[in-house]
């Protein structure tokens, strides 16, 4: 076990801070300082957004009264720094798993020609909410809420694809549009949103299953890495279409899905795939129990239903064009970064999945004027330390710099904001017994310890990395 001491510490704390002489003198020093952080919180458990609008769940009300997101037109959200740092890393995370069932990132524009729907007849059967537009030429455009007409025409071009090429698994993590009736309930249901869709193709029907059971495997990681309760459930296809279809919730009263789930098996399905009055499992004829969820994922087996519009083919092994056999697979970014703190907050305070939380790490100094203010400097040493002997930490710690307020005042913010650790310099570290007082608020419980120095650098250096 690496071993902290307070010599090396000090030390190495010792030549940052004369690295950085100049840049004190500056209004940065190089260390993250809540003062210099632009979050504009309210003071007040505000239930109106000042147009009208209720607030009608929890996530959107603590969003917004800690600053994390700002409305900026009905349906559309401002993410400020810490709630991008958040949706940044949830990305991270998400491509990592992409990486490791081959998916290969791409980017498609936005702006899609409405050639390609007509031919999918999409452009009529998707109705009001699909965004259409004209270019000065009068041409028709749409805004995508997905991208399967785009996907398949890229494949339908490439005209010597091998059977030896496939499967190829092709996704994108950008911002999606869908003219909602009614938005509501902040990022969980809005007509601007960011969502990562994913495409394959395949030789075979049997090989596109098995790619549908892999991504499957692949979003459930996602949710386990996420520390996430979560329900998958049989679907039905809706307008993307396909024969195979599944959903994956977050239980939650808000939940705008009806789901129907077995305590005695792992089957479930919404109630729009197998209908509200159904009672018993029909996989193993055990009680069906009704709940509500927040739709974060949702999979399809396509079949050909694209790649025969599109003629997107390859040549099997006796050079025989065959129309690739298709899915796709979408999860609402955005929409889990809310759901996450949905479920995981309570009333009045944010929990994040420490994963994705936007820092790891709060240090909150004595108040200036106070009899422990002498333990100020002790917090900024213990700061540097953590970035030069942690570096899986560097850039997640935050210094609650505001002096002029109490502990206690700082505390309550720091707890309204969920960090997943809060490090308290006061009078203890000024006694000959030094002890640091650390906060863990990364579970449904808060816990307290009080440590040493080299024990509280011990314990943060278990942290899996946060990236």
């Amino acid at each position: 076990m690496k071993m902290f001491t307070r010599t090396s510490a000090q030390f190495l704390v010792l030549f940052s801070r004369e690295s950085c002489i100049f840049s004190t003198r500056c209004l940065h020093d190089g260390r993250l300082r809540v003062s210099n952080m632009f979050q504009p919180m309210t003071s007040t458990q505000t239930t109106s957004t000042g147009k009208g609008k209720e607030l009608t769940c929890k996530s959107q009300r603590l969003m917004l009264q800690t600053g994390l997101i700002r409305q900026a037109h009905p349906g559309a959200y401002h993410l400020m720094t810490p709630a991008l740092r958040a949706v940044e890393k949830l990305v991270r995370l998400v491509d990592q798993e992409m990486a490791a069932i081959g998916g290969q990132k791409v980017e498609m524009p936005t702006l899609t020609p409405g050639e390609l729907w007509k031919a999918t007849d999409r452009w009529n059967t998707m109705g009001t909410e699909l965004f259409k537009l004209q270019d000065r030429h009068k041409a028709d455009y749409c805004l995508g809420p997905t991208h399967e007409e785009a996907v398949t025409e890229i494949l339908a071009a490439q005209t010597n694809l091998s059977y030896k090429q496939l499967p190829v698994k092709l996704y994108q993590i950008t911002r999606k549009f869908r003219d909602e009736r009614r938005p509501r309930f902040g990022l969980l249901r809005g007509r601007e949103f960011l969502m990562k869709d994913l495409y394959t193709f395949d030789v075979s029907e049997e090989s596109a299953r098995e790619t549908y059971e892999g991504v499957g495997h692949a979003y459930s990681r996602v949710f386990d890495r996420l520390g996430l309760k979560y329900v998958k459930v049989e679907a039905d296809p809706g307008d993307i279409g396909g024969s195979l279809s599944h959903e994956y919730h977050l239980p939650a009263d808000v939940g705008e899905d009806q789901l129907l789930v077995c305590s005695q098996c792992s089957f479930g399905a919404n109630t729009e795939a197998m209908g509200a009055d159904q009672t018993l499992c029909p996989s193993c004829s055990g009680p069906l129990s009704p709940t509500q969820g927040i739709e974060v994922g949702h999979t399809f087996y396509l079949g050909t239903k694209y790649s025969s519009v599109f003629n997107a083919s390859f040549l099997n092994d006796k050079g025989k064009p065959l129309l690739c056999e298709m899915g796709c697979y979408g999860l609402g970014m955005t929409r889990i970064l809310a759901a996450a703190v949905e479920v995981l907050s309570s009333a009045d305070a944010i929990r994040w999945p420490r994963v994705i939380a936007p820092y790891q790490v709060c240090i909150v100094p004595p108040k200036k004027g106070s009899k422990e203010e002498a333990a100020t400097q002790l917090a900024e040493d213990l700061y540097d330390t953590i970035s030069v002997e942690l570096p899986h930490l560097k850039g997640e710690v935050l210094l609650d710099d505001r002096s002029h307020m109490t502990i206690g005042k700082r505390l309550r913010d720091a707890n309204i904001l969920g960090y997943p650790y809060i490090i308290v310099v006061g009078k203890q570290a000024l006694e000959e017994d030094e002890k640091y007082e650390l906060i863990c608020q990364t579970g449904q419980q808060t816990q307290t310890s009080h440590l040493t120095w080299e024990d509280l650098i011990e314990e943060l250096s278990d942290l899996t990395d946060a990236e």
